[in-house]
């Protein structure tokens, strides 16, 4: 079950209202990389994790966190709102506010929609989406694709430190940033430590037979640019990390075959093919007396 206690596990206020900045800062709320994103990530994660123990609490601590963070910027966006003026008081765009909004940069759907408030969208106000997070089910990838979300929100929450001078508000970035690094770690941590378990090994998904994989090509780096300089890393040469072979380089790809005929799918699909259109017609007409749904 869920409880919410009526407290912020981080406040700051900001200097002045800005209407303008409180759009940005839709994005590490209802971004792909926001806040968002990884409570419901590791919600899900631990929903549909099959093994009780240190990693299932791991996900649902974290997530609950992160559910904090999702109110703690909702809160600062409203309170950037609060006192912002419902147009940009330029003269030149004054007469229009959804011009005026449009030229001033601010999301004119936080005040007609929301009255001055966050929003489930990211800073162009495109709506968040499920298709954002991953639960796979198996931890060694559901936790490497932890780490590449805190490290993506982390390089935006930096990005967005230095779009504002504002006090309040970064103070309340420089809380979300040092628990990024801790998240960034900590997943990392994770991942390291089911691998020194056994409990996950490389390649992902470990448990699937690697003998019945076409394993001449599954060490080797192919070269499809006409950049030489890829030959020099780890990567294309020296062992593997998962410790199952040794990296070769290629320049070009080492297999190759013809390309298959052009598919003839049913006539009543109603795709251009290169039989005649009249025998088109004739097929699917002999189809639909033949009932072939």
């Amino acid at each position: 079950m869920f409880f919410h206690r009526q407290e912020l596990q981080f406040k700051s206020t900001p200097d002045r209202a800005d209407a303008v900045y409180a759009r940005k800062l839709q994005e590490v709320l209802g971004g792909q990389y926001g806040e968002i994103t990884v409570a419901m990530q590791y919600m899900f994660q631990g929903w549909n994790m099959h093994t009780p123990g240190k990693y299932r609490d791991l996900v649902f601590g974290v997530g609950a966190e992160e559910v904090g963070h999702v109110e703690m910027l909702a809160t600062m966006i409203a309170q950037l709102l609060e006192k912002a003026p419902l147009g940009i008081t330029e003269d030149a765009v004054q007469d229009d506010p959804t011009v005026a909004a449009v030229v001033g940069g601010t999301d004119i759907q936080q005040a007609i929609v929301a009255g001055a408030g966050a929003r489930a969208t990211d800073s162009m106000g495109n709506p968040w989406q499920g298709s954002y997070i991953t639960a796979s089910g198996n931890l060694l990838a559901d936790f490497q694709a932890n780490a590449n979300a805190e490290m993506q929100g982390r390089v935006q929450v930096a990005r967005l430190y230095h779009m504002t001078d504002d006090h309040g508000v970064r103070d309340l970035l420089s809380f979300l940033l040092a628990r990024d690094t801790m998240h960034q770690n900590m997943w990392l941590a994770a991942a390291a430590e089911l691998r020194e378990e056994g409990a996950e090994k490389l390649p992902v998904p470990s448990n699937f037979p690697q003998g019945k994989e076409h394993t001449e090509v599954s060490y080797q780096y192919l070269n499809f640019s006409d950049g030489q300089t890829a030959s020099e890393g780890t990567w294309a040469k020296g062992p593997t990390p998962d410790g199952n072979g040794e990296f070769t380089y290629h320049d070009g790809p080492t297999t190759s075959a013809p390309m298959p005929p052009p598919t003839h799918p049913d006539a009543r699909f109603y795709g251009t093919t290169d039989l005649p259109n009249t025998m088109e017609k004739l097929a699917g007409t002999a189809q639909d007396k033949l009932k072939k749904e």
